[in-house]
């Protein structure tokens, strides 16, 4: 038994609590809480879980984390971690798209929607030119009626006849007024991209989306820790598949960003908006690692 499982244990037989209660307290399996104890760490998947455990452990019994790393770091195994490689080969990066191409992605829907909208009013008027040419050539080609004396119309009913518009010409206006009215422009799709990568770090944005619903899911076991910006928790703890909890959802429509601590990224898939998130750094490479969303809303 090394000096901090003594420690450990102590404190925990202090508290009044068996290693069941503490079982029930950390959801961690009896079997690693007594290996933390023992100081054997074989029985763990992994360095990280064994810092991971640790820490629950602390604070199930009311001990500072931090603190008891710092005095114990001998007896505790240091996680493998590795620094980002210098091409992603999978996450586009938004230092690779010129300011000049994505201005021309952005106006280009437009023209082509105006003309659209310039070539059927052109087709319109084209056939209402041929139309009236063939009215008036039919209507000089017939016989001559002999002449009559014709009484010339009442003034009033002159001026009301005036006054009454032509058989389907409202109806033709309105119909070319539809035609001319540009089309709305279709909704962007959601962009998410990686903006930034530090060590085992990676940020991203998260832009035209109506909503931010983050699920982690886990494909066999990983402890995982769920905050937004300023700090506040809101999930941290392990995720096992046939376990009462192998996937965590959280809606983070009301905040500007989420910070997720994944400790092991080989068993872990992160979808945003039902969007399956590419880690930027290979799991294979860095098993442990930080992941932030930024949420930028449409008005910001």
């Amino acid at each position: 038994m090394t000096e901090l499982g003594n420690r450990l244990k102590e404190e925990r037989l202090a508290k009044g609590l068996s290693l069941d209660d503490l079982q029930a307290a950390t959801k961690i399996q009896k079997r690693y809480l007594s290996g933390i104890e023992e100081g054997n760490y074989s029985t763990m998947p992994g360095d990280f879980y064994v810092r991971a455990f640790i820490k629950q452990y602390c604070e199930a019994i009311g001990l500072n984390a931090d603190e008891i790393f710092e005095e114990y770091k001998g007896d505790i195994p240091s996680p493998y971690q590795q620094d980002l490689p210098e091409q992603l080969s999978r996450v586009k990066s938004r230092k690779g798209l010129g300011e000049g191409g994505s201005r021309v992605i952005e106006i280009l829907p437009k023209i082509l929607v105006w003309v659209v909208v310039l070539g059927v009013a052109a087709l319109i008027y084209y056939v209402v030119q041929q139309n009236a040419a063939g009215d008036s050539s039919s209507g000089d080609g017939g016989s001559k009626a002999p002449a009559s004396i014709v009484k010339p119309p009442d003034k009033k009913d002159t001026e009301k006849q005036e006054d009454k518009p032509e058989a389907g010409e409202d109806a033709g206006d309105d119909e070319k007024q539809k035609e001319e009215e540009p089309a709305e422009p279709e909704t962007p799709a959601q962009e998410l991209e990686m903006v930034q990568s530090a060590g085992t770090t990676s940020t991203y944005e998260l832009k035209n989306a109506e909503k931010f619903e983050l699920k982690v899911v886990s494909k066999g076991e990983t402890w995982v820790s769920i905050k937004n910006g300023k700090g506040n928790s809101f999930f941290q703890g392990l995720l096992a598949v046939g376990k009462p909890e192998s996937e965590k959802t959280v809606d983070f429509s009301n905040e500007s960003e989420a910070v997720l601590r994944v400790g092991n990224s080989v068993d872990t898939d992160i979808f945003v908006n039902g969007e399956k998130l590419e880690f930027a750094i290979p799991p294979t490479k860095a098993v442990s690692q930080n992941i932030k969303i930024r949420y930028i809303k449409g008005n910001e």
